[in-house]
């Protein structure tokens, strides 16, 4: 018999709420109105006055060349952040699965740089392909490539894209090793016992049985590139060269904060939060479809 927690009054019920209500009142709803009102705005840089100007700071970033390009920069940035991070993060779940000797070392160590903040691992990447001391840029000047991703737009993203997946693989890795455990043996075994090789038992089984945790990971995966890779693209390449690797994100900061352009920036904000609302609709009426609950 299914039981089921039942209120008499609305007052309990309500007391309950109102925490969470609050905290996401204050952090979230108020912030985004605020960014709304003064997206309205030109304000001067030292908050005196503001002139309304309805929508024309939205009609001034979309005729504007650089902001349109970094529409494109975000949209690569993004997906191959996510393609990255989650093939990888999938594959070292797949051997850890298999793994029989020493798994609980291997998982944690897997699990391991998920604790490093995004600044903190922006700074070690670029420490390490530092066009000066950095241990990685020397061994490939050895091998007589010479790496220097402060004027090379190409290596620039790459090294951001790195950076970034590498400090999301072991999210993405606990939520994958999850799911193939979860997967019952017997239905893995009866497809081996027909004749099916590991590939195929993975691509006809595995991975359809692992479609709601791809889609849930798609979904945060995307979410973490347009947003919370903000800390490593500031300590590695701070936008450049040439602005190829400012996504989004990191533009609302260089024109908000830095060119004191405070209108244009909550604009941006707008303009960023509509973008990702869209891309999260889209994945769910379109792509969880095909998931196989």
């Amino acid at each position: 018999m299914e039981k089921r927690v039942t209120f008499k009054g609305w007052l309990l019920p309500l007391l309950l709420l109102l925490p969470q209500v609050i905290i996401t009142a204050v952090f979230f709803f108020y912030p985004a109105g605020q960014a709304i009102y003064q997206s309205l705005f030109i304000p001067d840089p030292f908050g005196l006055s503001m002139r309304f100007v309805g929508l024309g700071n939205f009609e001034f970033l979309l005729s504007d060349p650089y902001y349109r390009a970094s529409f494109v920069t975000t949209a690569v940035f993004s997906i191959l952040v996510t393609v990255v991070s989650m093939g990888a993060a999938l594959y070292l779940a797949v051997l850890a699965d298999r793994l029989i000797k020493g798994s609980g070392t291997y998982r944690t160590l897997l699990i391991w740089p998920y604790a490093v903040a995004p600044a903190v691992a922006g700074v070690l990447w670029m420490f390490m392909f530092n066009t000066r001391v950095g241990v990685v840029s020397w061994y490939l000047g050895l091998l007589g490539y010479d790496w220097n991703h402060v004027l090379n737009e190409g290596e620039a993203m790459g090294l951001v894209v790195v950076a970034s997946a590498w400090g999301r693989v072991s999210y993405n890795f606990l939520f994958f090793l999850a799911g193939l455990q979860a997967i019952p043996r017997s239905v893995i075994e009866a497809a081996a016992i027909d004749g099916a090789h590991f590939w195929t038992r993975f691509r006809t089984i595995v991975f359809p049985l692992l479609s709601p945790t791809t889609f849930f990971l798609l979904v945060v995966n995307i979410v973490y590139a347009f947003f919370e890779t903000f800390g490593v693209i500031h300590t590695i390449t701070a936008g450049g060269p040439q602005q190829a690797t400012t996504i989004l994100v990191y533009k609302v900061y260089a024109d908000g904060f830095v060119g004191q352009d405070l209108g244009s920036s909550a604009a941006q904000s707008v303009i960023l939060l509509l973008v990702v609302g869209l891309l999260t609709i889209i994945q769910f009426k379109f792509i969880e479809r095909r998931v196989h609950y």
